[in-house]
């Protein structure tokens, strides 16, 4: 394993580029399903999926469980981002708050 202070910032990239891709993945899973199976979406979504699995196993084999699995939580705060924005989802308050907790925890298991 590699000395994870020395390579912590690129690692934190590379999990929140993870991070980006599984939660378009979850987008286009959506789209895909909402207009039929439509493998237009389903595609696509599948390998955004796959390409951001491959990363986090990079992340993984470079870093500590603890640290990889905890900053995994910026995927669902981005995946409520995008339901807000092209799904026009209503997000309720008590969800929000919910976000608000994973993001303030996955923040501090960044900087640990």
């Amino acid at each position: 394993m590699v000395n994870i202070k020395a390579s912590k910032g690129l690692l934190l990239l590379m999990i929140i580029c993870a991070a980006c891709l599984g939660a378009t993945g979850q987008l286009l899973f959506k789209f895909g399903v909402k207009s039929g199976i439509s493998f237009v979406y389903l595609l696509p979504g599948i390998a955004a999926y796959a390409i951001s699995t491959a990363i986090y196993f990079v992340v993984l084999s470079r870093s500590h469980l603890s640290w990889t699995y905890g900053l995994n939580g910026v995927s669902y705060v981005l995946t409520v981002l995008l339901a807000l924005v092209f799904l026009h989802e209503t997000i309720p308050v008590l969800r929000w708050a919910g976000v608000a907790v994973i993001a303030i925890g996955a923040a501090l298991v960044g900087f640990s």
